[in-house]
């Protein structure tokens, strides 16, 4: 895990409290000599109390893991709604996308369950159009041949209702059982923990802002008693100035101090962003993974099913060549002849 660069304090303020001198009594300074002042350039920006460097400022990032795609680097805006909505954090989208999962597995089971009902009925009709008293009294080859192709498709039936309850317990099932009622819950850990750092984050924001505030507050009352001194507009004494500076130099320490606690809270949610969504991109994989071997396995009963529908049709298509006309022909005349002799002319 790499932490987020350490952010650079950046106040509208005329002074720096980046240099810890800064906080000593410094002599006045006057309007003429302000106006010379360089404003410091803004190299950051805070959005919804998270703040990122703006475009082209600062060194370059790296990405955590480079050539990986992997969510730990992709996920740390908010999600904009076109609509105009709340913004949507980047864990939440994140979160999104595994209840879409898990409902997407759910209609594939459902999509097996329809696959089985039809396997079932499937059965049924085979095993019932192989009682068909129809042609049953073909006789001879043929009649051994037709035979065997109504026996055929019994045990198609047998093989087709095989496959359903194979489908039902090693697809529909597993698809099913994987991720239970409980994962729902599970993925609210995410959600809950990273909304509230970030509500920690806002406050401590909100702590940084005030603190600013509270400084410029300082600056120009201490600014204003020294003008007022220097033209001698007021009764104000030195011990007055001296106070203002005690003051203005307080609301310093202050701001400094709250912007180190945002910067902390800051970084560990920056740190449990990390963790976060390298837990649940490992998640993905392993529904992809799973949902992969079953859909393989069901792959693997179809080339069975095939197979065995195959050596059903076998011996048919054994007895189909075995059929001799002339066979059948022999077959039949002996059992059925009523007379070899032939009859002859009438003699007178």
């Amino acid at each position: 895990m790499f932490p987020p660069a350490k952010m650079e304090a950046s106040f509208d303020t005329e002074e720096s409290f980046d240099d810890p001198s800064c906080l000593a009594p410094q002599p006045p300074v006057s309007p003429a000599k302000r106006q010379n002042v360089k404003e410091v350039k803004e190299t950051k920006t805070t959005v919804n109390c998270v703040t990122f460097p703006l475009p082209g400022e600062g060194p370059e990032q790296q990405l955590l893991k480079p050539g990986d795609w992997s969510y730990c680097d992709y996920f740390w805006a908010d999600k904009k709604d076109p609509q105009g909505a709340p913004c949507v954090p980047g864990i939440e989208v994140l979160i999104q996308k595994q209840l879409k999962g898990k409902t997407l597995q759910k209609e594939m089971a459902e999509f097996f369950h329809e696959r089985i009902k039809i396997e079932e009925e499937y059965a049924k009709n085979l095993s019932k159009l192989s009682l068909s008293p129809l042609a049953a009294q073909e006789e001879g080859t043929l009649g051994e041949a037709w035979t065997q192709l109504k026996k055929s498709l019994h045990d198609e039936a047998e093989v087709h209702l095989k496959f359903s309850n194979k489908l039902h317990s090693e697809v529909e099932k597993p698809l099913l059982a994987f991720r239970g009622e409980h994962f729902k819950k599970d993925l609210k850990k995410y959600d809950h923990h990273i909304s509230d750092l970030r509500k920690q984050l806002a406050s401590k924001y909100a702590g940084v802002e005030k603190a600013r505030k509270a400084l410029a507050d300082r600056q120009k009352d201490l600014e204003v008693k020294t003008q007022q001194l220097e033209v001698k507009l007021s009764n104000k004494t030195e011990e007055d100035i001296k106070k203002a500076r005690r003051k203005s130099t307080q609301a310093g320490d202050d701001l400094m101090r709250s912007l180190d606690l945002y910067n902390q809270t800051q970084c560990k949610w920056f740190e449990e962003m990390v963790t976060s969504s390298m837990e649940l991109e490992k998640l993905e994989v392993e529904r992809i993974e799973f949902i992969q071997t079953h859909l393989r396995q069901y792959t693997t009963l179809r080339h069975e099913t095939d197979m065995f529908n195959q050596s059903t049709v076998e011996p048919v298509d054994q007895l189909l060549q075995a059929v001799d006309p002339a066979k059948d022909r022999e077959l039949w005349v002996q059992e059925n002849k009523t007379g070899e002799v032939r009859p002859v002319d009438l003699d007178i």
